[in-house]
């Protein structure tokens, strides 16, 4: 934790006078720290102590006698490393999970895009409210890191799971939650996500329903884990990682051009996106008119981007995905070997629980002379983790260039 820049927020609850030594531990490991509370936290404990423990004035408020940040809340978010949310109280919680910014601590968390890590600390008919559990749920599909509350005596005077653990515990859970694989350093890793449109008319255009989550998981994943990310997206309402190169394309010829220039110095490329098989052959250059009860399309085919990536690659490792809904494995190892891949990444997008537009998936990895993987149904975050934990683990087999490789 040495040099870290490392937010901590104090929210309501009793478990505030614990949190102090959370605050010592950061210190004692050598990281710079600044601390924020809520008026509820204020009451439990006063920000004096906080202040004197880590060496820099508290923030309580959005204006505060000698505060000179401009804009207090975007400055320390934008000033961390990682955020640490302890004790985090129900409401903050609740917080978090639905955007709502109306203090200076759930304003500032909202601007954070660090890491942040979350303790809850609360009464466990609070806890286990299905309200709550429904809340961390939605913090942890968005990658917000929760520690699991400790069982034992609570406020209220009896026993029961909610009690904050130790700050020892806490500090040593995060210092283990920081060290994240770098075993993508120095790769160039190029993602593609979305769909693609094809336009019939100046107002209408074939698409599919494909929203990005995927692709946009495994570009954060590439670069939480060292990687130089490049993601070529359709469009998407999704936010895009920090740090990594973005394309924004329409069509699947804008996709192509760019998946090929970016995939000739490539170490891994992955095709997730969903690209429109087909476009309008002569695209209506005035809006079409309701003039006939019928409308036909005279349709083409579109190039197969990942075919041609197939054909082009030498020592890339390139994967693709393949969204079947039905004969899944078969029809994902056909394309598998006609396409000339690495690996191909199959789902069942008949079902309405994983898939297009959904947070979870389930998905079964292909290779090449390999009996087939299922990964279980799980976030797609969780599922990019394991898509890159199979590649490293085939390149490690071939004898690739790994993480220990120099920068391009």
């Amino acid at each position: 934790m040495e040099n870290k820049n490392v937010a901590i927020y104090l929210t309501g609850g009793i478990a505030c006078y614990k949190a102090v030594n959370v605050v010592r531990e950061f210190v004692k490991a050598k990281a710079n720290v600044k601390v924020a509370m809520t008026a509820s936290a204020q009451k439990m404990i006063t920000p004096l102590t906080l202040a004197a423990l880590s060496q820099n004035p508290v923030y309580t408020d959005f204006e505060m006698p000698g505060q000179t940040d401009f804009v207090p809340h975007i400055s320390l978010a934008d000033w961390s490393d990682l955020a640490v949310v302890v004790p985090a109280s129900a409401n903050i919680i609740a917080k978090m999970a639905n955007g709502l910014a109306d203090d200076f601590v759930s304003t500032a968390l909202l601007a954070t895009a660090a890491p942040k890590f979350v303790i809850p600390a609360m009464n466990d008919k609070m806890l286990s409210n299905p309200a709550t559990s429904r809340n961390i749920a939605v913090l942890k599909d968005d990658g917000v890191k929760i520690m699991e509350p400790a069982y034992g005596f609570l406020a209220e005077g009896y026993d029961g799971k909610g009690r904050m653990p130790q700050p020892e515990e806490i500090f040593s859970w995060i210092s283990q939650q920081m060290a994240v694989k770098q075993d993508l350093k120095g790769l160039k890793v190029v993602v593609s996500a979305a769909g693609t449109i094809e336009k019939i008319d100046p107002v209408r255009y074939l698409t599919n329903f494909s929203s990005g989550k995927m692709g946009y998981a495994l570009a954060e994943v590439a670069k939480r884990r060292g990687a130089e990310v490049v993601l070529v997206s359709g469009p998407s309402n999704l936010q895009v990682p920090v740090g990594i190169k973005y394309h924004a394309i329409k069509n699947t010829t804008q996709m192509q051009n760019i998946m090929q220039a970016e995939f000739v110095d490539a170490d891994i490329a992955i095709m997730a996106a969903a690209v429109s098989d087909y476009r309008v052959k002569e695209p209506a250059t005035e809006k079409i008119k309701k003039d006939t009860p019928t409308l036909t399309l005279e349709l083409v085919k579109n190039p197969d981007i990942l075919k041609k990536l197939g054909q082009q690659k030498k020592s890339q490792f390139l994967v693709g995905f393949a969204a079947e809904t039905q004969d899944v494995l078969a029809n994902g190892g056909k394309k598998l070997i006609a396409k000339n891949l690495d690996m191909l990444v199959a789902n069942d997008v008949a079902r309405t629980d994983i898939g297009f537009g959904t947070k979870d998936n389930e998905v079964t990895l292909l290779t090449p002379k390999r009996q087939p993987k299922p990964l279980p149904k799980a976030s797609k975050r969780q599922i990019a983790e394991w898509i890159f934990d199979e590649i490293i683990a085939l390149r490690q087999e071939r004898g690739e260039k790994l993480s220990n490789a120099m920068p391009k």
